[in-house]
C-alpha cells in the first residue's frame, strides 16, 4: 500500500479527517447536479489549502468529505472556507432550487461534524507505542 504523505520543508504528514456538513434546518435540497458541483468546488478548494479531497458523496440533506490536509492548516478555518465558498457557488448557480428553501444568504448550519481518521486503529497505535525498544 502506498502512502500519500504530504512533504513540506520541516516535516512529513498524513492527516486525514471525515467531515459532515448539513444544510440549514436539514432541508432536503441537494440534487445530483448540486452534489457534482460541490465535489468540484471542494476539490478545487482543498488544492488551494495544499490538501486533497480524497472522497466526496452526499444525500439530499447532508454531505460527507474525506480530506487530507497539512499540519499548518487550522481545521476550523478550512471548514469555514469550504462552507462559505461552496454556499456562494451553489446560491449563484442553483438559485431556483435553493431560494425555495432559504431567503437569507445562508446555506449551511453553523455547526459541523469532523473526526480524525487514519490507517490504523487506536488499539494498534497503543500496541505499537507500548512495544518500543525502551532502554533499561
Amino acid at each position: 500500500m502506498t502512502k500519500d504523505y504530504i512533504h513540506r520543508a520541516r516535516g512529513v504528514s498524513e492527516l486525514k479527517a471525515h467531515l459532515v456538513l448539513v444544510p440549514k434546518y436539514r432541508k432536503k435540497i441537494f440534487t445530483d447536479a448540486m452534489l457534482t458541483r460541490l465535489d468540484s468546488v471542494f476539490s478545487e478548494l482543498m488544492g488551494k489549502w495544499e490538501g486533497t479531497l480524497i472522497e466526496f458523496n452526499g444525500e439530499s440533506d447532508h454531505v460527507h468529505l474525506l480530506l487530507q490536509y497539512n499540519p499548518q492548516t487550522q481545521p476550523s478555518k478550512l471548514i469555514n472556507n469550504l462552507k462559505t465558498v461552496s454556499s456562494r457557488y451553489l446560491r449563484k448557480e442553483f438559485p431556483t432550487e435553493i431560494n425555495k428553501f432559504y431567503y437569507k444568504k445562508v446555506l449551511w448550519t453553523s455547526g459541523y461534524f469532523i473526526a480524525s481518521c487514519g490507517g490504523v486503529t487506536v488499539d494498534e497505535l497503543k500496541a505499537y507505542v507500548q512495544n518500543q525498544d525502551r532502554p533499561d
